[in-house]
């Protein structure tokens, strides 16, 4: 897959501070830029075990408690990183609150883990800082005992994991939208089940997902069995500030933004017929005339998204191809569907072809008046599928976790998937 190759564009408040430039149907442009961390609490989590072990201090109110409660970090610990959830393993009753607070007296805030395994920060916490955490457990007659640690968190870390999250905070998606989040340098097979537990999607409504790395460790994609419902909620938060990534490399810091998804539209091309069929919220509301890629360079069959949309660009190939077969073109309406090179756009030097044969660079010609239809009505994150072209769509060329089977897609978790999500079909 392409990778890290791109350079991820800092995103501060939500303006995007360097525009992409586009080739048309080829080369290897730069990805869309990634929205700031706006604070969701990770309510609904992977499961996590508990860090490390540790010495506590206990006590208990309320007369004789079943409860046996430790927590981590272990007390006096230094060097902890900024990452770092209050763990704590708890027998004979159930952690109603955790209480953590800075050297001033300042409080901490958080959230348990889904699990009930640990506590975790709403941000990284303060480098080089002391931290004292109180958590109080009840059995079920109402007996209560606490245990409290103290720890001091490490200065900053010398080598980072650059992170990019593709999602824009307050936006509308496509019902194909996946999140994806990208690491640079890639995080290794060893390292990312770490990773991965600290990665938090809440939908609303409930949509269970899990997460699915490439082979590369460079980017990772969360999904659902099926596309997402119109009107759902995302919040998301990639909590990897801090958090040690592998190869003594530690998070830049944390991403996250909230958004929505609107209504279903699909798009279906079927090469034996040249046509693409529009499908709106489950209706067809139009099919229109198109011309793929020609022999020589095929458009690539399988499920895709849009991931981008320009409304006037120009595809330039003449840095990649030379003078003699590149060409300088300018395009309107494009909407990128692979990191290759390939959209959806106006074309109309082909309008003749276009229901007929295949004349393209590899893209999906339509004309002037559909382009444009087509463009006031996408949104990024709806999906498009190619069928019955000579080339297959290659993993990881453009968001291309719609484009396995469930089955095949939660083989990417570094987690174990449970029995119950698993079973779920899925496209």
């Amino acid at each position: 897959m392409v990778g890290m190759r791109r350079s991820l564009v800092a995103i501060v408040a939500l303006v995007v501070v360097t525009p992409l430039a586009l080739a048309g149907c080829s080369g290897d442009e730069d990805k869309p830029a990634q929205a700031a961390w706006v604070g969701a609490a990770p309510s609904t989590a992977p499961s996590g075990g508990v860090p490390e072990s540790g010495v506590t201090e206990s006590g208990q109110t309320g007369g004789a408690s079943a409860v046996s409660l430790s927590v981590t970090p272990a007390t006096g610990k230094k060097g902890v990183p900024v990452s770092a959830e209050i763990g704590f393993t708890v027998s004979g009753g159930k952690v109603t609150s955790v209480a953590l607070k800075d050297s001033s007296g300042k409080s901490v805030s958080g959230s348990l883990r889904e699990d009930g395994s640990a506590w975790v920060p709403n941000k990284p916490l303060k480098t080089s800082k002391k931290y004292e955490a109180t958590v109080t457990a009840v059995d079920a007659a109402g007996g209560t005992k606490t245990a409290s640690t103290s720890f001091t968190t490490m200065g900053k870390p010398s080598r980072e994991t650059g992170t990019g999250l593709y999602l824009f905070d307050d936006r509308t998606y496509g019902v194909a939208m996946p999140v994806v989040v990208e690491f640079n340098p890639g995080i290794k097979k060893k390292d990312r089940a770490a990773v991965q537990k600290r990665m938090f999607v809440k939908t609303s409504p409930a949509q269970p997902g899990t997460w699915s790395w490439t082979s590369s460790g460079t980017q990772a994609y969360y999904r659902a069995p099926e596309f997402w419902k119109s009107g759902t909620e995302l919040a998301v938060r990639i909590a990897v500030g801090g958090l040690p990534t592998g190869g003594g490399r530690y998070g830049d810091q944390d991403r996250g933004a909230t958004a929505k998804i609107g209504r279903s539209f699909v798009m279906k091309v079927d090469n034996k017929t040249k046509k693409m069929t529009v499908v709106q919220d489950g209706k067809t509301v139009r099919t229109l005339p198109v011309s793929l890629g020609k022999k020589s360079t095929p458009s690539s069959s399988g499920t895709m998204v849009v991931m981008e949309k320009k409304a006037a660009t120009v595809f330039d190939t003449t840095a990649e191809l030379g003078p003699d077969e590149g060409y300088r073109t300018e395009i309107e309406y494009a909407q990128r569907i692979t990191w290759s090179g390939q959209y959806i756009h106006s074309a109309p030097w082909s309008v003749g072809a276009q229901g007929r044969r295949n004349v393209s660079h590899g893209c999906v010609n339509v004309s002037p008046s559909n382009a444009r239809w087509l463009f006031d009505k996408t949104l990024i994150g709806d999906p498009i599928t190619v069928r019955g072209t000579g080339d297959k769509l290659a993993a990881g060329n453009g968001w291309t976790a719609w484009d396995v089977s469930w089955k095949e897609f939660i083989k990417g978790s570094a987690l174990p998937v449970p029995a119950e999500l698993a079973a779920q079909g899925g496209a």
